[in-house]
């Protein structure tokens, strides 16, 4: 099964990518090697062989989970620009005109 050019930029778009003409000609013959690979897979015979998510054995290699001290409030305020009432203080982000609730038709 071979994908086509249309496909191929069908694939571009559902992938959110602006493909320009010169690649999707590359794009359309790696996506076929692609899918003749899996191609080839299908005909093994995979009878009596267990399934892996992984070619070897993996650890996890991650410390033990202990809870430690943290910052105090006071401490974690040190660094910051501008704090107030024990909180940071940063800019306020307003909504663009077009997302407010209160546009000048809809306000009473």
């Amino acid at each position: 099964m071979a994908l086509t050019r249309a496909e191929v930029q069908k694939i571009g778009l559902i992938a959110r990518l602006k493909l320009e003409d010169d690649a999707i000609e590359g794009l359309q013959e790696e996506l076929n090697n692609i899918v003749h690979f899996a191609e080839q897979m299908k005909e093994l015979n995979l009878e009596g062989v267990e399934p892996t998510t992984h070619s070897t054995e993996l650890t996890d290699s991650l410390r033990d989970d202990v809870p430690v001290v943290g910052l105090t409030r006071d401490d974690a305020l040190l660094n910051a620009p501008q704090a107030k009432d024990g909180a940071f203080v940063v800019p306020r982000i307003k909504a663009a005109p077009s997302m407010s609730a209160d546009t000048e038709e809809g306000s009473a």
